[in-house]
C-alpha cells in the first residue's frame, strides 16, 4: 500500500460508513411494517368495547376486525381497526358449511341421498381408482372420504407452494380441473376417519351441481344464500377488503370456481353471516340439519361440514390475507362471527366472545421456524459482501463479486416479503441493507485491484453468473 493509499483509508472508511447509514435510512422507508389493530371503532359501541377488551395486549398482527354477535333474535355488529376497503372479507373455509347445508337441503327434497356415491352422481367420470367412485356424498361432507387435502398430486403441491411464495392465488382451478383430478386421484388409507380435505369439499359441491344441472355458484345462491337474505355474500370474486399477512405483506385475492364449494373466492360480511347463525339457531335455515353432529374424531364431532366441540358448533376459515370464524351455542342461543383482514387467526376471539375464557390467543407471527429463517437471511445479507470484500487471492474476482451482490439483493427481497416481522424487529432489515450496501461499496473500492476471473473455466464461470442473474431476476419479480 502506498502512502497515498494509506492517507485515503480514513476517507474511504468515512465514505463507507456514510453509505451504510444512508442506505439504512432509506431502507427504513420501505422496511416491513407489521399490522397492529387500530383504535377506530364503528357499529354497536358495547360490542366494539368487548372486542377491544378481548384483544387487549394482542393487537399485533391484526389490522381490522369485523364482528357480529347474535343473542336470540337480537344481532349486534361492530368493527375495530382498519377494514382496508370495506366490510366484505374473504371467508375461506367458513363457506364449506354452505356446501354441507346445500347437501342437507337436497337430501330433504329427495334430489340426492347421503349414501349415493360419486360414481352414481358423476357417471361420465372414469375413475382410475374405483375406491374414489365408491366415496359417498356424506363422506365428502364430513371429511371422511380418504381423499387428499388437495387434488392434482405433486403438481398442485408445487403450485400452492409457488403461489404462497408470491402471495398469489393457489386455487385457480375450474370445474373441469376438479373432475379431471377426481378421475386421476386415489383414496388414501384414512377413509372413514375425519381428515380435512379441501378437494373433497370442492368435489362434493361440483357433484351436487352436476346432479341438479345448475352451476354450483348459482345452486348454493338459490337454495341457501338467497332464502337467508345473504345478499352481501358473493362467490364470484367481487370487490372486497384488501387482505395481507400479519407482517404487512399485501397478497392477491383468491378466486376460482372449481374450489368455490370449499371457500375459494367466497366473500361475505359479519352482518350477512349473522343471518346464517340466527337461522341455524332457530332452525329456519335451509339445510339446517347439516349442523347436526353425525360422526366423531378424537376431539370433535362433525356433521355436514360443521364441527361441534364443547357445546359450540363452528367452522373457521383462512386465505392468504384473511381469517374468519363462525360459531354458535344452541343451549344459550348465542352465536358469533369474527372476520379479520390479515392471516392471524381469530378463532380465539370468537370463542372468548361466546364465553370460553380459556381460549388461548393465537400466535401473532407464523412461528419459531420462520423467525429463525428470517434471522438467518438477515445474517447472510450482513456478512456476505463485507466478508467477500476482505478476501484476497483466488478467493475473490469480479464475477464472484457480482454474483454475491445479486444474491444479497435477492436475500433481502425474500426476507422483506416472507420474513416473520412480528418476532424479528423490522429495523433489523434496514440495518442488514445498510451493512450490505457498505460491503458493496468496499468491493467498488477494490474493483481495480481484483481480476475479472481468478479461477475456473471461463465458460463455466460466465454461465454461472448468467444463471445467477436470471434466477435472481425471476425470484425478485415473482415475490415483489
Amino acid at each position: 500500500m502506498t502512502i497515498l493509499d494509506t492517507r485515503l483509508v480514513p476517507i474511504r472508511v468515512a465514505v463507507l460508513a456514510a453509505v451504510g447509514v444512508l442506505a439504512s435510512a432509506l431502507a427504513l422507508l420501505i422496511a416491513p411494517s407489521p399490522h397492529r389493530l387500530g383504535a377506530d371503532r364503528s357499529g354497536e359501541p358495547d360490542l366494539a368495547a368487548r372486542v377491544t377488551d378481548v384483544v387487549d395486549g394482542e393487537e399485533t398482527g391484526y389490522r381490522g376486525l369485523s364482528v357480529a354477535f347474535v343473542d336470540g333474535a337480537r344481532v349486534e355488529t361492530a368493527t375495530v381497526g382498519d377494514l382496508a376497503g370495506g366490510p366484505r372479507f374473504e371467508i375461506g373455509s367458513v363457506a364449506k358449511p354452505f356446501t354441507g347445508m346445500l347437501l342437507a337441503d337436497l337430501i330433504a327434497d329427495g334430489v340426492v341421498r347421503p349414501d349415493e356415491t360419486l360414481r352414481d352422481v358423476l357417471p361420465e367420470v372414469r375413475f382410475d381408482d374405483p375406491a374414489v367412485g365408491a366415496v359417498t356424498l356424506a363422506e365428502l361432507a364430513s371429511h371422511r372420504s380418504g381423499l387428499p387435502r388437495l387434488g392434482g398430486g405433486p403438481t398442485q403441491v408445487f403450485r400452492s407452494a409457488w403461489a404462497a411464495l408470491r402471495g398469489a392465488n393457489p386455487y385457480g382451478e375450474d370445474v373441469d380441473d376438479i373432475l379431471r383430478q377426481a378421475a386421476e386421484t386415489s383414496v388414501g388409507g384414512g377413509r372413514g376417519d375425519v381428515r380435512y380435505s379441501n378437494f373433497g369439499m370442492a368435489l362434493l359441491g361440483q357433484a351436487l351441481a352436476a346432479r341438479t344441472g345448475t352451476p354450483y355458484t348459482e345452486l348454493v345462491t338459490e337454495r341457501v344464500l338467497r332464502p337467508l337474505g345473504m345478499n352481501d355474500t358473493t362467490l364470484t370474486g367481487a370487490d372486497s377488503a384488501r387482505g395481507s399477512t400479519a407482517s404487512g405483506r399485501p397478497v392477491e385475492a383468491w378466486s376460482g370456481v372449481g374450489y368455490a364449494p370449499a371457500g375459494t373466492g367466497v366473500r361475505s360480511t359479519a352482518a350477512d353471516l349473522a343471518k346464517l347463525v340466527t337461522a341455524l339457531l332457530d332452525g329456519s335455515a335451509p339445510g339446517a340439519d347439516a349442523a347436526t353432529p353425525r360422526f366423531a374424531d378424537d376431539e370433535s364431532r362433525i356433521g355436514y361440514a360443521w364441527f361441534t366441540d364443547d357445546g359450540i358448533t363452528w367452522h373457521n376459515g383462512g386465505t392468504r390475507g384473511f381469517r374468519s370464524y363462525v360459531g354458535f351455542d344452541r343451549d344459550s342461543g348465542r352465536g358469533v362471527v369474527v372476520l379479520g383482514n390479515t392471516d392471524r387467526d381469530v378463532d380465539w376471539i370468537g370463542r372468548r366472545l361466546l364465553g370460553d375464557g380459556d381460549a388461548e390467543p393465537s400466535a401473532a407471527g407464523p412461528g419459531l421456524w420462520q423467525a429463525a429463517v428470517t434471522a438467518t437471511l438477515l445474517l447472510f445479507a450482513i456478512i456476505m459482501l463485507p466478508t467477500l470484500a476482505f478476501r484476497t487471492g483466488r478467493a475473490v474476482d469480479r464475477l464472484r463479486a457480482v454474483s454475491a451482490v445479486l444474491s444479497t439483493v435477492v436475500v433481502l427481497l425474500v426476507a422483506h416479503r416472507l420474513g416473520d416481522w412480528i418476532a424479528v424487529p423490522p429495523p433489523l432489515w434496514a440495518v442488514a441493507a445498510g451493512v450490505a450496501a457498505a460491503g458493496a461499496g468496499l468491493i467498488v473500492f477494490r474493483w481495480r485491484d481484483i481480476p475479472t476471473l481468478a479461477s475456473g473455466p471461463a465458460w463455466m464461470r460466465w454461465s454461472g453468473l448468467a444463471a445467477s442473474a436470471a434466477l435472481s431476476l425471476v425470484v425478485g419479480v415473482a415475490i415483489w
